[in-house]
């Protein structure tokens, strides 16, 4: 085939695939289904009968192609308000939280099917973040407290990165050993040089932006940004996850309040809602397509074991990390609120503390939110990128992949297929009583809650 009927097929395949997307997803919303699940349904269908489409599944594809749009769109709306509140619990699921994951499921695969620890890790990397295209995919569609959704987006973002980087020490250690001194050094400058990158990359775009003036330029900018700042931080070796998350949440925090015109956040809203959806599309049908059913019915046992170890790994970082971070909070809460009620106080003193009480209001943690955190670790694209990123001589390669893609399938079948009942039942603001929250569209309601969440400051005091 010579270059020319190469660059048509390639055309082809990209129409039907967003014709194919484009009608999964409707048939999928006209039944009430995740389309993330309806997409990989119909994947591993198409894969089944020969995958007519003949598409190339190669790791490059979800982590260069698709991802770094997915993560730009996801961290650009993230509304940084409310996430500073969060950014300990953050930083806690993303950084111990990824380690502990992964030695919880090492450890179940290690003692319950006697794999290798070096290979079991390896498992245990490419499953411990939960994946963002299966989760934001998931919470863009229901309606839950803003707080909540940035939590949960915002971890599946920065946790993706780390998992990644965990995974390449990981596969490393296959290889030579490696003492845990250089894994943890070698994981916080990576984490912390591309966090650098990122927030250079947004600051630079967030002071050329507001001064362009013509938003199919400064469209064409974000483009540059989200994948230049991702293909540069690969270029040094470095987590492009987390500089192009790192990006995106400056830009779309520091770059509006430079002054971007209303214009131009529209044109970005609409533009990277659109790029994120067909991102979103595009990954979930190249997990179908990457999944051979027939394949893992050999590594049946493996994955139960798997399965249950990535719930009780969840569970140890959800209710115990998590919900300790949350029980310190409220402590520091109850202390710093008797030391500031003092009757003698000035009207600006007053006013400070309430500031002060206000802030730390917004940053509680009511502990239902618990449950729909630990219910929100779904893994996806990103674990199966992982997997076929493996070489071809890695040992026990087809059995790694056989247990992550059964994982994957679990995570998606099982608890995307049942998110809504977990965000109605647990997942609502504080002092409501409805079992259940309507569902509502993504682009107008989303930003129509993030206004009415500003205005009335939410501030979902712990119970």
């Amino acid at each position: 085939m010579n270059s020319g009927e190469t660059t048509l097929e390639l055309i082809r395949i990209f129409v039907l695939l967003v014709g194919a997307a484009a009608l999964v997803t409707l048939l999928a919303r006209r039944i009430n289904l995740p389309y993330t699940v309806a997409l990989v349904a119909f994947g591993i269908v198409a894969g089944a009968f020969g995958q007519p489409l003949r598409l190339d599944i190669t790791p490059q594809l979800v982590l260069v192609v698709l991802l770094p749009a997915l993560i730009f769109e996801a961290s650009y709306q993230t509304d940084f308000a409310k996430l500073r509140p969060s950014l300990g619990g953050v930083a806690l699921l993303a950084g111990p939280g990824v380690f502990v994951s992964a030695a919880v499921i090492a450890a179940a695969l290690h003692f319950g099917t006697g794999l290798a620890w070096p290979e079991a890790f390896v498992v245990g990397a490419m499953l411990s973040a939960t994946d963002p295209a299966a989760v934001i995919a998931t919470f863009k569609r229901l309606s839950s407290p803003r707080r909540l959704a940035t939590l949960v987006e915002a971890e599946s973002v920065f946790n993706d990165g780390t998992g990644i980087v965990i995974f390449a020490i990981a596969a490393d250690f296959v290889t030579r050993p490696v003492g845990p001194v250089e894994i943890g050094v070698a994981f916080v400058s990576v984490v912390a040089i591309s966090a650098a990158l990122g927030a250079v990359a947004g600051f630079a775009a967030s002071r050329i932006l507001p001064s362009v003036g013509d938003h199919l330029i400064e469209i064409s900018l974000s483009v540059v940004l989200a994948y230049g700042t991702y293909l540069a931080a690969d270029a040094f070796h470095q987590s492009g996850v987390i500089a192009t998350a790192v990006a995106g949440i400056v830009l779309g925090s520091y770059g509006r309040s430079r002054g971007l015109s209303e214009r131009t956040e529209e044109a970005l809203d609409t533009v990277w809602e659109f790029v994120a959806f067909l991102a979103t599309a595009f990954i979930f049908l190249v997990v179908g397509f990457a999944i051979a059913a027939n394949s893992l019915v050999d590594v049946a046992v493996p994955i139960a074991w798997a399965i249950a170890a990535a719930l009780v790994g969840r569970a140890i970082i959800v209710y115990g990390l998590l919900g300790g971070w949350r029980l310190a909070r409220r402590a520091w809460r109850s202390r710093s609120g008797i030391a500031a009620t003092e009757p003698t106080a000035s009207g600006k003193a007053r006013a400070a503390r309430k500031a002060r009480e206000k802030a730390r209001d917004e940053g509680a943690l009511p502990f239902d939110w618990l449950h729909v955190v630990f219910w929100s670790g779904l893994r996806g694209a990103v674990s199966t990128a992982l997997a076929l990123s493996l070489p071809l001589d890695f040992p026990n390669r087809a059995q790694l992949q056989g247990i992550t893609f059964g994982v994957v399938l679990f995570t998606l079948i099982v608890q995307a297929t049942t998110a809504d009942f977990v965000v109605g039942r647990w997942g609502r603001k504080v002092g409501e009583s409805s079992t259940g929250l309507p569902a509502r569209d993504r682009s107008a309601a989303a930003k129509t809650a993030r206004a009415v969440d500003g205005a009335a400051a939410d501030p979902g005091a712990t119970p």
